[in-house]
């Protein structure tokens, strides 16, 4: 990319600069996302579809399970190993940049490589975190709801959001929540289009990923939590907005990273 934002780069990790990011960046990298959506769309509809396509089956098992009240958290967790499904994505808008035509081929050939590199690994760490939250979930409904009982999902929203227990709840899993997704947005944000794209080790890959948010850290923090509400807001209707949302973040977060990270 060439129109890089004007923020002096900073010294970075193994010799990388890392520019200070601007509201400009996030807007550019955003439209530069729809541009990439709709040059090609069946890419990011097949990806999209295919993520929310596994969240509404998870959902449904769950009622299925008789565990409604894990619907809710894991509705909110879910999206946060959405960066891992983005690598197609960030191959085709790639592809692109350079003026290549991406093919079926092409992109789940690079999906397929990533299992013998350090991507896999990052695959690891976010599903670690989704485990840690789906665990921590489920320790906080043991100590504030632990008395109260409740059969079917709506009637677990009725106690939560009625109730001193489950407003306690409510409180504590989105504080622990927000945390554990800032840790993970400082980590994935910039980690997994470098590793895609560079020969590093996922530690590299990740300490600079974190001192690019911290480079810009209101910007970038203004960034997660946009598409924070945007992803919850598009998994409501059994996660169906996350088959245009997905792509079109997917591709603005590689984008972002070309800005934050240029050659």
């Amino acid at each position: 990319m060439t129109d890089m934002s004007s923020g002096a780069p900073a010294p970075g990790v193994a010799g990388q600069p890392v520019h200070t990011m601007e509201i400009r960046d996030l807007v550019a990298a955003l439209r530069a996302g729809l541009r990439d959506f709709f040059r090609a769309p069946l890419f990011g509809l097949a990806i999209g579809g295919a993520f929310a396509a596994i969240g509404a089956v998870i959902v449904l098992s769950l009622t299925t399970w008789d565990m409604p009240w894990l619907i809710y958290p894991f509705a909110i967790g879910f999206p946060l190993v959405g960066p891992f499904a983005a690598v197609g994505l960030y191959e085709v808008s790639r592809c692109l940049a350079a003026g290549e035509r991406p093919s079926w081929r092409g992109v789940f050939a690079v999906i397929w490589a990533q299992r013998r590199r350090e991507v896999s690994w990052m695959a690891f760490v976010m599903l670690f975190v989704f485990w840690v939250w789906m665990y921590q979930v489920r320790l906080l409904i043991a100590l504030c709801l632990g008395l109260i009982s409740f059969a079917s999902f709506e009637q677990f929203v009725t106690v939560v959001f009625t109730t001193p227990q489950g407003l306690l709840f409510l409180a504590l899993g989105h504080a622990v929540g927000a945390v554990l997704a800032m840790v993970l947005f400082s980590i994935t944000v910039f980690s997994i289009p470098l590793l895609l794209e560079r020969d590093i080790d996922i530690v590299t890959a990740m300490i600079a990923s974190v001192k690019a948010v911290l480079q810009s850290p209101f910007v970038m923090l203004g960034w997660g939590v946009f598409v924070t509400l945007c992803v919850l807001a598009a998994s409501v209707p059994l996660f169906l907005g996350l088959v245009v949302v997905l792509p079109v973040f997917g591709h603005a977060t590689w984008h972002l990273y070309r800005r934050a990270m240029p050659q």
